[in-house]
């Protein structure tokens, strides 16, 4: 099969990443937030289960750690970032099943996670613009609040 995208190629960079949960059923609600929300029309991607949890210090995130701070400073260095945006979910399997936490911990935990993984992103990059939010789904609608980091 072969398909012809019909959106224009931008060469120009936000400067930005985001690191967020590979929950496909939220991948167009973060891409809405990022790019209408904060004005992020191309940002890089950094996505896997639980997102930002893989770099909060689990030792159950021991590998996929690694791996990120490797993706983080490749990105910092050929496309100069700037700025780092965390995004965590409400609801996410990768703290009810990895991390077994049920709500309301399970919440608390996530945000603490934000706060520490926004240390840690600053700890390996230097990059000082760091935000943080928590996307909580509320009668079939995603809202992002800022967690603050």
């Amino acid at each position: 099969m072969n398909y012809k995208s019909s959106v224009r190629y931008d060469a120009s960079r936000m400067h930005a990443a985001a690191l967020y949960c590979s929950d496909g059923r939220l991948g167009e609600h973060f891409d809405d937030f990022l790019q209408n929300g904060l004005g992020l029309p191309r940002y890089d991607r950094l996505c896997l289960p639980g997102g930002p949890a893989c770099v909060a210090g689990h030792p159950q995130a021991h590998l996929e750690e690694s791996g990120v701070v490797d993706e983080l400073n490749f990105l910092v260095e050929v496309h100069k970032l700037k700025r780092v945006v965390l995004i965590t979910h409400s609801g996410c399997a990768f703290y009810g099943s990895r991390l077994e936490l049920k709500e309301p911990r399970m919440e608390l935990v996530q945000k603490a996670d934000l706060v520490r993984a926004a240390a840690f992103v600053h700890r390996v990059t230097g990059i000082d613009k760091i935000d943080a939010y928590f996307a909580r789904l509320t009668d079939g609608q995603v809202h992002f609040e800022r967690v603050d980091a």
